[in-house]
């Protein structure tokens, strides 16, 4: 048991989690009572504007209205308590509707409760796991497409309200609900059609904007919300008028006057497992919602929020709030909005938010049984109507293959199946698009060679990015008719006599890498090499775990004198004239004495440590490494499906001879 907990903190302690600081905390500082009065202000407003539309997603979603407004509320204080947005306002939002009311169709209320406390609980860990900042990598035309999709699902859903349609249940998929509308088209209520246009159009129409000029009425009654107004119009209008249309009470019964009791779901661990896909929709279309979101207010206020803990907060809400018999929340653009031009400072504005509804949900709940169920859905209508952005389709000739391709397909899915089979295909489809797209972007190209080189000699460039997606491109570099023929590229071992012979012909330096050999195999100084050099990183330090080098000087080339290195033979004056030529070790020298002063490249004494107890062990790994690869290539030479082996050990080797004059320990892995 120790150890599982050894582990664990040693898991935790490699994992960056993010940190839970609320910005409401951080927002209390410096806070004082111009900031309450502004934060009072647009909780009460915004609370006006929340309550007509968390009804009418309530009642959309196949809950009872107070289901929604008990989101608003236990959620929205939530949210604005422990999110990472300074003036975001959540709630139920017209995004959630479709899956909502799929899931109730599909599986029953009881498990929509489990499915968004396991949301909750998804949401709480990408934001603990800092996955706030990857939801920015989502295509945005898979973002318009679902968004759209949404949108034409939410207005066909309100077909039946709008029109006052005798339809005793809708069902849950596109066909099924138009089909369902066709069929009962006869039983239109022109008075339910009556006040649903006239609600329509009166929220259209109604003045928004909080900055309009003429007379202070004017300005005062821009900030009534029009969604407000409507209602209040047209349950008036049903009560005074008797009018023979569908209302909440005759629906419903009414809105309780009471709070939300607290209620346990039935938990199935079989049905639990099945709703593991609902989950993650209702977790990833939340992220995306409250982000966007969270990012359009950071434009109105030049703020900037925190994404992690943004998620955390909405993990927190959803989980809590199936307990009071809640539905998914997250962040509304058009409530956030609200909230911000009516002068929000701080988190405290939602919270306030939530506080008016709960005041008017025990006060004057009794008065919402006569709001006739067309007025609410027009306001769904609009809201679907704003929702869209159909522009993009007008726009769509403008774009790529892969950019119209994504929404199209997104957009069709979501309308015909559901949001979930519409984000995996559209991603899918994106991602096909991006593998095409690198692949053409990467170029590969014949290098120039110099003229002396054999003909059997190939280069290459290769321009972009070499992945998976573009190797296509390597087919006929790599191609095993060409490289394996007679002659081609094969390793070599030099001889290093006639090499230094060379090189002491013509006063050139022999310098000599030895790293994949390194001393225990081959010793270049004994056989007329001049300089050696190592990166202790790899074979020497036994687990590359430190960066190092070294660089050996025999102290037998003459330095003085020769043309070729003038630098050697010219006086530095940083060393009192010092001539590096006239030293036994004129190259080491100079490099201790100028380039590790100028570059400052000196181990650290942590690699230094690294490397010396890894050298302790270098002639076991080496003797090693050159058993196992000799066993390797003696079985693979006998082999009668390979056609060829080149490992200079093997007596058969062109380069044996040199190899056991050279290299007598082994030549190691290569």
């Amino acid at each position: 048991m120790s150890t599982l907990k050894e582990h664990m903190r040693e898991f935790l302690h490699h994992v960056p989690l993010a940190h839970f600081s609320p910005v409401f905390l951080q927002s209390l500082r410096g806070y004082n009572t111009h900031m309450l009065s502004r934060d009072v202000s647009a909780g009460l407003t915004v609370g006006m504007v929340a309550l007509p539309l968390a009804m009418a997603f309530g009642i959309a979603s196949g809950v009872p209205p107070e289901s929604g407004i008990y989101t608003a509320i236990i959620a929205g204080f939530l949210i604005s308590l422990l999110g990472g947005c300074r003036v975001q306002i959540g709630g139920p939002a017209g995004a959630f509707v479709v899956i909502i009311y799929g899931l109730i169709a599909q599986y029953g209320l009881s498990n929509l409760m489990i499915a968004t406390m396991g949301a909750g609980v998804i949401l709480f860990l990408m934001g603990l796991f800092k996955l706030g900042g990857f939801i920015k990598f989502i295509p945005v035309s898979i973002v318009i497409g679902f968004t759209n999709g949404i949108a034409v699902m939410i207005g066909l859903q309100q077909v039946k309200d709008f029109l006052g349609l005798r339809v005793e249940k809708m069902p849950a998929d596109f066909f099924g609900q138009v089909g369902a509308i066709a069929t009962h088209i006869d039983t239109v209520n022109f008075w339910a059609l009556g006040i649903a246009l006239a609600s329509f159009l009166l929220v259209k129409f109604w003045p928004k904007g909080y900055a309009m000029s003429g007379p202070p009425w004017k300005r005062w009654i821009a900030h009534l919300p029009g969604t407000v107004v409507v209602l209040v119009l047209s349950t008036a209008l049903v009560s005074i008028f008797h009018l023979p249309v569908e209302t909440i009470g005759s629906k419903f019964g009414g809105i309780p006057q009471s709070l939300p009791s607290f209620t346990i779901p039935d938990f199935e661990w079989e049905t639990a497992k099945m709703l593991l896909g609902p989950m993650l929709t209702i977790a990833v279309l939340g992220s995306i919602e409250s982000l966007l979101c969270a990012r359009v207010s950071d434009t109105m206020t030049d703020d900037r929020h925190d994404p992690n803990q943004e998620l955390m907060g909405q993990g927190v809400a959803n989980f809590v709030v199936p307990f009071f018999g809640g539905i998914p929340a997250t962040g509304t653009i058009a409530r956030t909005v609200t909230n911000i031009k009516s002068g929000a400072a701080s988190p405290v504005a939602g919270m306030v938010h939530a506080v008016t509804l709960l005041v008017v949900i025990l006060a004057a709940a009794p008065l919402a049984s006569n709001i006739p169920l067309s007025a609410l859905a027009a306001i769904l209508v609009f809201v679907a109507w704003n929702m869209g952005n159909w522009r993009e389709f007008l726009r769509l000739r403008q774009m790529t293959l892969s950019y119209k391709a994504t929404l199209i397909v997104t957009f069709l899915l979501t309308v015909i199946f559901d949001l979930t089979v519409a984000v995996e295909f559209g991603l899918v489809v994106a991602c096909v698009f991006f593998l095409v797209r690198m692949n053409n972007l990467t170029v590969v190209e014949r290098a120039t060679l110099p003229f002396n080189m054999p003909e059997n000699v190939e280069a290459w460039h290769i321009k972009g990015a070499l992945f998976f997606g573009s190797i296509s491109k390597l087919e006929f570099v790599t191609d095993p008719t060409r490289i394996t023929m007679a002659g081609s590229a094969r390793i070599v071992v030099l001889d290093f006599d006639k090499i230094s012979a060379l090189c002491k012909k013509h006063g050139v330096l022999f310098i000599v890498d030895n790293t994949l050999a390194t001393p225990v195999l081959c010793r270049p100084l004994d056989f007329g090499a001049d300089i050696v050099v190592h990166s202790t990183s790899k074979y020497m330090d036994g687990h590359a775990a430190a960066l190092g080098g070294m660089i050996v000087d025999g102290g037998k080339f003459a330095f003085k004198n020769n043309s070729r290195y003038p630098a050697f033979n010219i006086p530095d004056e940083s060393y009192h004239g010092l001539v590096y030529a006239d030293l036994p070790v004129a190259f080491g020298t100079k490099c201790r004495a100028q380039m590790m002063r100028d570059t400052g490249a000196i181990m650290s004494p942590q690699n230094a440590f690294l490397t010396i107890l890894g050298s302790d062990t270098l002639a076991l790994r080496m003797e090693r490494h050159c058993r196992n690869a000799e066993k390797i290539a003696a079985f693979l030479e006998k082999h009668p499906k390979i056609e060829w082996v080149h490992y200079a050990p093997l007596p058969s080797d062109k380069h044996h001879a040199l190899a056991q004059k050279y290299l007598p320990k082994g030549t190691g892995g290569m």
